[in-house]
């Protein structure tokens, strides 16, 4: 049995374009190529970036969203899929394109950035389950809650990484990862105010439709 949703209402609008499944798609190929090149290609930029570290973790988001979905319900939430795969993408494409290490505030812009995404993310989904009994107010401390567990927990993983040097280690310092914190939160903060506003409740159709 699949769950229908009104694709005229809410985030559903945008999961229901035409090419919304496509673009999905795309993003994920276009991570899976980049860390192609990153682990395959001998690159002295990629020194002490844990890009081995970073490879699966990052292909994990690429099938986040299809495990959670299962077919439960259509149309397909592509445009959370999007959204949690666009950080990962951004991160390593800068990363590649030595974006970091030429440009002083890249880390910070993108660590903002990519939590709004992250966040946005979450409301995608969430909004497509039917997520409503909360108000603006509830929802909006839900989703940046969430992303400041995330980026706790990222930096953790990190710390774990540059201790053990696994994956080829990483350098870090207390600033920058102060900086990560507080820079991803604020996003993670402005991430949930946008998708709230732009990711207005579904409304569910009556219907219910054979798989």
């Amino acid at each position: 049995m699949t769950e229908a949703t009104s694709p005229s209402s809410g985030v559903a609008a945008l999961d229901s374009r035409r090419r919304a499944v496509a673009v999905a798609v795309a993003f994920k190929i276009a991570l899976a190529l980049c860390f192609v090149v990153a682990i395959a290609v001998p690159l002295d930029h990629l020194e002490g970036k844990g890009m081995l570290f970073r490879f699966p973790l990052f292909m994990l988001s690429a099938v986040v969203v299809p495990l959670a979905w299962r077919g439960r319900f259509r149309p397909y939430p592509a445009t959370a899929d999007v959204l949690i795969v666009a950080p990962f993408l951004i991160d390593t494409l800068g990363n590649l394109a030595y974006v970091y290490d030429t440009f002083e505030a890249t880390d910070d812009v993108l660590h903002t950035l990519n939590w709004i995404l992250l966040v946005g993310a979450f409301h995608a989904w969430r909004y497509r389950r039917g997520g409503t009994s909360l108000s603006r107010a509830d929802a909006w401390l839900l989703g940046a809650s969430l992303g400041a567990l995330a980026i706790v927990g990222w930096e953790a993983a990190e710390w774990i990484v540059a201790e053990t040097g696994a994956g080829g280690g990483l350098d870090l310092t207390y600033d920058d990862t102060v900086a990560d914190l507080v820079l991803s939160t604020g996003g993670g903060m402005i991430g949930s105010a946008i998708a709230v506003a732009l990711f207005p409740p579904p409304r569910a159709n009556s219907s219910i439709e054979n798989s």
